[in-house]
């Protein structure tokens, strides 16, 4: 546990790892990071703004214009047992926080994130990515395809190459 001691006059902080520090260096750098429930985020993340935040949308909110003009991300593969069969294919900027915000709908937190694979243009990828899948899937709706999730996972890792 973090602890806060006064040693000599001066007070320092024990980080949970035991480093030490005096407590102003320790909150003058944690006024310039980044954490989105509870993970670092670095600073050349194009949506950092220092702060805790639960989600990238709670980050991103104050920062909207800027999330329409990031093109770097992810394009995902993820499942839900409620629906068999079915794998969603989608793209976003951080793959773990889109699946993290989908886990609330479901009482069960039972979504399962197969396949995250970075990409310089996720809209071009996922674009590519939905059309190739639309071609061998049983069915569609939306994002959603009806495909075993390794073929879902072989043909986004294909697209973005």
């Amino acid at each position: 546990m973090s602890d806060i001691q006064e040693i000599d006059g001066e007070l320092w902080y024990y980080s949970p790892s035991g480093y030490r520090q005096r407590l102003d260096t320790h909150k003058k750098k944690n006024t310039t990071r980044m954490f989105v429930d509870g993970k670092y985020i670095p600073q050349s993340h194009p949506l950092h703004k220092p702060g805790r935040y639960k989600s990238f949308n709670d980050a991103a909110f104050s920062s909207f214009e800027n999330l329409a003009k990031i093109k770097t991300g992810y394009v995902y593969v993820l499942s839900n047992p409620a629906w068999p069969d079915w794998v969603k294919v989608g793209m976003a900027i951080d793959a773990d926080d889109r699946c993290s915000s989908y886990q609330t709908s479901s009482p069960y937190r039972d979504y399962v994130l197969h396949c995250a694979v970075a990409t310089d243009d996720r809209r071009k990828d996922e674009y590519k990515a939905h059309k190739a899948l639309e071609k061998i899937s049983d069915n569609r709706k939306g994002e959603w395809f009806k495909i075993p999730v390794q073929v879902a996972i072989d043909s986004i890792a294909g697209i973005t190459k």
